[in-house]
């Protein structure tokens, strides 16, 4: 029952991690000014005409001018990016003007290290051009045009879909307009460079979706679940070659299940979202990128033995009995969740071909690289005589066991890198504590154990890991309060004017500083408090022990060290001090007798 269980708690987590992945940041806020431009936290667009007045009949054209935030950038071709992600434009239909195709700027080549494949973008400052006539019977006047904008904005980490209002201008027409100025010229078409599409069939991308398939059972992530699908499947060959392909077939359909899931969710954002499911996505969310790998981490541990998974009786039996079935069931999705951090390159390139497609063969696209993983499971269970094929087991095995361990932490090291900075150590920490919770799981107690003592180590281990949780996995949030760096003449100002002083030491080395911030400083009402009553924050950081804080702290205000937290109240001459972590209340008690700030 501990490997069922096992199974589908792994599996629920990384799917519910994926679903977040998918839904995280798919919009921003956006906001349109006056005189056509379109602003959000990521991208700045606006619209410029070519000629101030133009006349019947003539030809001219709008630039869209882009300036991108450093390290995002739109897809520029249907072929790298996923659905219709990729920048279009849509201007509405007019009866008067008539626009021809956009005339996009040369694309950059971009490589995505999350997927390891090379994309154009468009990143930076860049113009889109796009040419438009007049018609001959156009009376005097002005028009007023929308341009839709659609398209990705991505980063390394994330990509956002935002809702982009109309971009709105005014065309203004008269029959004397002299058209002799323009304010840019329109570039010729051998200058730019349209998007295109993909060039390849769909018989050949369903058959590169089954090799990308296929690749995923040498990837190293599978290879923690490999010697338990060894053993069942030779527990499997006792039982009759009937029983064994029964069984052989519910673990492909485990490994079925998981993509059938993964295109039930592009069918549902396709239809009801717009938008589509890609695969690398999931590693743009960082609770995704977390949680794959602390498993590998738990992977790990299990490969060096610090813990083991029980095979159910039902599995083992010879008696044939159906128990067996959920459990090979939930060993195939096991295996195919635990593929996911080792495909990228073949398996993106096939992924993201499905996501172009028409829903029902992309669809089927996606259900091929399943039957891809699948196929030499079904193959082996069918035919019980290549089992003597395999290599008998040994030393060899072990240490073979072992070294896989190794390689999973690596695995597990690069995808905390590839984390924003600030949460790396964090996670890094949680992984530390975490597989001191499973070696004390593993190792403190045996099944012959006493029962209460079981319980107890346990209970503590659960314990700790939920409180690490809670430590270090958050993200951090933005400081609530506007700490100033330490400046002994800045301190000594506010106190002649009777300003109340709040001086926090601190140091990057101190977890228990770290703690401190988490329980007092990032609250709310603390941090609200303090900017009412008008308190003097100072971050105090003695990190080095040059630095000018350092020395305040031990000669100054002869403290042995950090955290120390003073608070100066005007008409004191000795400020308050706490040594401790819970003084959140005492502190706001103590500002909410101050006089609000005027």
């Amino acid at each position: 029952m501990r490997e069922k269980a096992a199974a589908i708690l792994w599996t629920v987590s990384i799917f519910a991690f994926n679903c977040f992945a998918l839904g995280e940041n798919t919009t921003s806020a956006s906001s349109t000014t006056p005189g056509g431009a379109i602003s959000t936290n990521v991208v700045s667009i606006s619209v410029e005409q070519q000629y101030e007045v133009v006349r019947p009949g003539s030809e001219s054209a709008l630039a869209i001018h882009f300036e991108l935030k450093n390290g995002w950038h739109f897809y520029a071709s249907p072929d790298s990016a996923p659905g219709d992600m990729n920048l279009t434009f849509k201007p509405t239909e007019q009866e008067f003007i008539t626009f021809a195709e956009p005339r996009f700027p040369q694309p950059q080549i971009y490589f995505d290290e999350t997927l390891k494949l090379e994309i154009e973008v468009f990143s930076g400052k860049f113009t889109v051009f796009l040419p438009f006539t007049v018609s001959q019977s156009a009376a005097a006047g002005g028009i007023d045009v929308k341009i839709a904008i659609d398209g990705a904005v991505c980063s390394e980490m994330r990509c956002l879909v935002p809702d982009f209002e109309q971009l709105g201008t005014e065309i203004k027409i008269t029959s004397d307009a002299a058209m002799s100025e323009p304010k840019f010229v329109l570039p010729d078409l051998a200058q730019v460079a349209p998007p295109v599409g993909p060039g390849y069939s769909a018989w050949f991308a369903l058959g590169l979706a089954l090799l990308a398939g296929l690749s995923l059972n040498i990837m190293p992530c599978i290879w923690p679940v490999l010697p338990l699908i060894v053993m069942r499947i030779v527990e499997q060959a006792k039982q009759g070659r009937r029983q064994s392909a029964a069984l052989g077939l519910a673990f492909c359909l485990g490994i079925l299940l998981f993509f059938a899931c993964l295109a039930g969710a592009n069918i549902i954002l396709q239809l009801f979202y717009g938008t589509v499911l890609q695969w690398g996505d999931q590693f743009r969310s960082p609770a995704f990128v977390v949680g794959m790998a602390l498993l590998l981490v738990v992977l790990a541990l299990f490969m060096f033995g610090v813990f083991t998974v029980t095979v159910p009786s039902s599995i083992a039996s010879k008696s044939g009995s159906g128990k067996g079935y959920p459990g090979a069931v939930g060993m195939g999705l096991l295996a195919a969740v635990l593929s996911t951090p080792c495909s990228f390159g073949i398996l993106a390139a096939a992924f993201a071909w499905a996501q172009t497609q028409r829903l029902p063969l992309g669809t089927v696209a996606i259900m091929v690289i399943g039957v891809g993983m699948a196929v030499p499971y079904a193959i082996l269970t069918s035919m019980p005589g290549l089992l003597k094929r395999l290599p008998k087991a040994g030393r060899w095995m072990e240490l073979f066991k072992q070294a896989i361990g190794f390689l999973l932490l690596v695995i597990a090291v690069w995808l905390i890198s590839v984390l924003p900075q600030m949460r790396r150590m964090g996670v890094i920490y949680f992984a530390v504590v975490l597989g001191f919770c499973i070696w004390m799981w593993g190792s403190w107690v045996s099944p012959a154990s006493v029962l209460w003592r079981k319980w107890l180590v346990r209970i503590i281990a659960v314990v700790l890991v939920v409180a690490a949780g809670w430590a270090f996995l958050p993200a951090p949030a933005g400081e609530l309060i506007g700490w100033q760096q330490y400046d002994p003449a800045l301190i000594e100002k506010a106190l002649e004017e009777q300003r109340a002083v709040l001086i926090k030491f601190t140091a990057n080395w101190c977890l228990i500083c770290k703690v401190v911030d988490k329980i007092v400083y990032s609250r709310e009402d603390v941090a609200n408090l303090i900017k009412e009553k008008d308190v003097l924050a100072i971050k105090a950081d003695t990190t080095e022990k040059d630095h000018p804080a350092t020395f305040a702290l031990k000669n100054k205000y002869k403290e042995p060290g950090v955290p120390v937290s003073m608070l100066f109240v005007p008409g004191r001459k000795e400020p308050v001090r706490w040594r401790e972590k819970f003084f959140a209340d005492e502190l706001k008690e103590l500002l909410e007798k101050f006089p609000s700030k005027q």
